[in-house]
């Protein structure tokens, strides 16, 4: 038997070091050829680490959240045959070159690690059944799974449904990474009848738990940039309301001439087209600004960054030359990229070269946002929900379809009368959408 050491790949571009976000193996694991072995960030992008033999887990180089240098010892496998280490000046794994920066963010609500999928709950063993499986079954107070003081570490799903069978999480070993307990945990748990019911039912019960969550990977990126964009930089917001009325009767006439063979047409393609055509008359806003060498440079090019929420936290695809895409064009780029990293699989080119950024949280948008710029950008525009309402129009009152547009811009470079005149210009192609088409 031999030892054989994986160190951390050249992951390219220049980076000299990278973020060990998740390890999906552990010591005494048997893995194999072309397994991931651990979870990496570089930026924004999430990269897989796959194994290049086969052979025993002997020791891990790191801990999720910790900084290592391309070239350091990622992890040591015992193999068969020599290996490419001496077996005989076998070491334990060196410590990580250095710890990554706590952030100075709150911590956020969700693990950054990549989440195991959650097992569904059978259709035939409801929450019901299994708590009166557990009541019938249940005859003493299991000893604590874990040490006095050590929280459990779960999913907010396993929670709720611990919650509602009256499982007490500090008792339910946890098979998963990092002793994390899954649905599978609670229900073999559930299953041998171990679980400590409160008198009186669940709903007026004391609620002591507490949930340290690292935060770290894309979290901690998202943190870190954020809080330098808001240091940075002096935003200021300008809120505008668009009457969307002859916008959306427009999209739903496409939709159904063209839908089925192109694709339906949300209302964001109608407004990255407006943005493009309104960048050509206020190019100062479709740039960015390098402060510490005193450049602001605009380009011509429209890169669009689309904000989408992801499992994994924040993430900005990027529609490039969305001034040469049509309509459908610009959605069916959207939509690869927004579903690329949903999954976890866009590039980091993918994510990184927008020239101005659009935010939208939908039917959820709210009535008015303040956007944080996705520095180094000079302008982020941030899309609200969409609601009918009665408006007054030559004296009558009519219901509309309305929707504001708040949006942030970079008080260095951006003066606030050309912030105010470049929404006005995307106003007008909104409200009347012939003009979209118009060169």
């Amino acid at each position: 038997m031999g030892i054989h050491v994986i160190k951390m790949p050249d992951i390219g571009e220049g980076i000299a070091e990278v973020e060990l976000v998740a390890w999906n193996v552990k010591v005494g694991d048997m893995i194999t050829e072309d397994q991931v072995m651990a979870d990496v960030m570089t930026d924004k992008a999430t990269i897989e680490i796959p194994s290049p033999v086969h052979g025993k887990v002997i020791a891990l180089g790191g801990a999720a959240g910790q900084v290592m240098a391309v070239g350091s010892e990622l992890i040591r496998i015992e193999v068969e045959g020599a290996g490419n280490v001496d077996a005989n000046a076998f070491s334990p794994a060196p410590a990580p070159t250095k710890a990554a920066p706590a952030a100075a963010a709150p911590a956020p609500a969700t693990v950054a690690e990549k989440p195991a999928a959650p097992t569904a709950t059978p259709a035939n063993a409801p929450a019901a059944a299994a708590a009166a499986s557990v009541a019938k079954t249940s005859s003493s107070v299991p000893s604590a799974a874990r040490a006095n003081g050590e929280k459990p570490i779960a999913s907010p799903a396993v929670r709720r449904r611990a919650w509602d069978l009256g499982v007490e999480l500090q008792f339910v070993p946890g098979t998963g990474a990092a002793g994390r307990i899954t649905q599978d945990d609670l229900d073999a748990y559930v299953a041998r009848g171990s679980a400590p019911i409160a008198s009186g039912g669940n709903s007026y019960r004391e609620l002591h738990e507490e949930t340290a969550i690292p935060v770290i990977g894309l979290r901690r990126k998202i943190a870190q940039k954020m809080q330098d964009a808001k240091r940075r930089i002096p935003h200021f917001s300008y809120v505008e309301e668009v009457d969307v009325t002859e916008l959306e009767a427009l999209r739903t006439q496409l939709n159904q001439k063209w839908g089925k063979e192109r694709g339906k047409l949300s209302l964001l393609p109608l407004l990255m087209r407006a943005v493009v055509l309104a960048v050509r008359d206020y190019p100062q806003i479709n740039a960015r600004y390098d402060d510490e060498a005193g450049v602001v440079t605009q380009f011509a090019a429209v890169h669009l960054g689309i904000a989408a929420q992801t499992p994994a936290g924040l993430m900005v695809p990027v529609v490039r030359h969305a001034e040469a895409r049509d309509l459908w064009g610009n959605a069916n780029e959207m939509g690869r990229l927004a579903e690329a990293a949903r999954i976890g699989k866009a590039t980091r080119e993918e994510l990184s070269g927008s020239t101005i950024t659009i935010s939208s949280l939908g039917a959820l948008g709210g009535i008015v946002s303040t956007p944080v710029i996705n520095s180094p950008e000079v302008a982020i525009i941030g899309v609200n929900k969409m609601v009918e309402r009665p408006m007054i129009r030559n004296g009558q009152v009519v219901a509309r379809k309305m929707m504001n547009l708040s949006s942030s811009f970079d008080h260095r470079v951006v003066d606030g009368m050309d912030a105010a005149q470049f929404i006005q210009t995307i106003r007008g192609y909104l409200e009347c959408p012939a003009t979209l088409f118009i060169d």
